[in-house]
């Protein structure tokens, strides 16, 4: 039975991968003609969902670990769909702060699901 343990932590880590995937294609697609920034938040919130929901059932990641995965998912939500959240008009100032704001938000990521893993738990 041990040797089923690595397997079926590494089918769990597929299925969120996939599901992470999935869900920033989807994010693409609404986001084509433009969102607002509540518009991306909600998608962050519900993409940092999926990773907390996947995330918990992987027992060999450590805690870092899954605080990275997340981040690196919010990074790839950000690059692809902040750019749409901006004005034409705004692109200047965008270029000067994008950099800055896409750290703080994969930071903010990170920080959440090291965070709410836990609660998550406690909570079933």
């Amino acid at each position: 039975m041990i040797a089923d343990k690595p397997t079926q932590a590494a089918q769990h880590f597929t299925a969120i991968a996939d599901q992470i995937r999935a869900f920033i294609s989807m994010a693409r697609e609404v986001s084509a003609d433009g969102i607002t920034w509540m518009e991306y938040g909600q998608l962050l919130v519900r993409l940092m969902q999926l990773a907390v929901e996947g995330l918990d059932r992987i027992q060999s990641l450590s805690g870092a670990e899954k605080a990275d995965i997340a981040r690196h998912a919010a990074g790839v939500l950000f690059d692809a769909v902040a750019d749409r959240t901006i004005p034409g008009w705004m692109t200047p100032f965008w270029l000067l702060a994008r950099g800055s704001i896409r750290s703080l938000t994969v930071a903010l990521a990170g920080g959440a699901v090291e965070i709410l893993i836990p609660i998550t738990r406690a909570a079933r």
